[in-house]
């Protein structure tokens, strides 16, 4: 069975500060998809996930053919940025305003235990809190996620346990993610497809193997890039 349109994007353009961001931008997410936004910073990729949420006004055609459940991971959350407020993990979820069972769970579907709800968030090392960011995302059971490099500020190790769990919660939870990053390693072993965005004009879209070359890939980032297969 041929996978449905779940986004439809047309035409997209937004304008900050009188410039021109992803002018004429036009692509289409299918439902169940893992779509990697890949580019160098500049290039409009957080400015794309604000204007798909509807958070900064943009010209052209958003359109979702299912009414969509999103859960929303935005950039820079971090230890660090709580760390001196008296917010407690259990705190944190409170503002989901779902059952304590329930938070539990998803506690313990990324690995934390119920002790963790008494812990201070900003206490909790990188990894912790990127995993209970995850956790804290996905306890409203949303179908959509839009995650703005959830892997920011932690160590190699780390994103990869944060991107094993995405993956794990993508295959059972039939989810559509749709993951800014500007790390190429994370693309093949993640992505379905990926969408490419340059601030030198160029863009690319499709499958991973078939459109990250090297030539591509230059052409996006604007300089010669070191290129290995595995």
């Amino acid at each position: 069975m041929a996978a449905e349109i779940l986004l439809e994007v047309r035409n997209l353009e937004t304008t900050l500060e009188g410039a021109k961001i992803l002018p004429d931008l036009s692509f289409e997410v299918n439902e169940g998809e893992f779509l990697t936004i890949l580019g160098p910073n500049g290039s409009g990729k957080s400015v794309l996930l604000r204007s798909l949420l509807g958070l900064i006004p943009h010209k052209g055609t958003v359109s979702w053919h299912k009414k969509p459940k999103i859960g929303y991971l935005p950039q820079g959350l971090n230890q660090m940025a709580v760390r001196d407020m008296p917010l407690t993990v259990g705190d944190f979820f409170r503002l989901k305003r779902v059952g304590h069972d329930t938070v539990i769970e998803y506690l313990d579907l990324v690995g934390l235990g119920p002790s963790t709800l008494k812990k201070n968030a900003g206490h909790l090392s990188g990894g912790e809190f990127q995993r209970m960011l995850i956790g804290w995302v996905l306890v409203s059971r949303p179908n959509v996620l839009f995650l703005d490099e959830p892997t920011t500020a932690i160590d190699a190790a780390g994103g990869e346990t944060v991107y094993s769990l995405l993956r794990d919660f993508w295959e059972k939870q039939n989810l559509t993610i749709l993951n800014v990053t500007h790390d190429l390693s994370i693309v093949y072993a993640n992505s379905t497809h990926v969408l490419c965005l340059s601030r030198f004009g160029h863009r690319c879209y499709g499958v991973p193997k078939e459109i990250l070359t090297p030539d591509i890939l230059r052409d996006v980032y604007g300089s010669e890039m070191k290129f290995y297969t595995h």
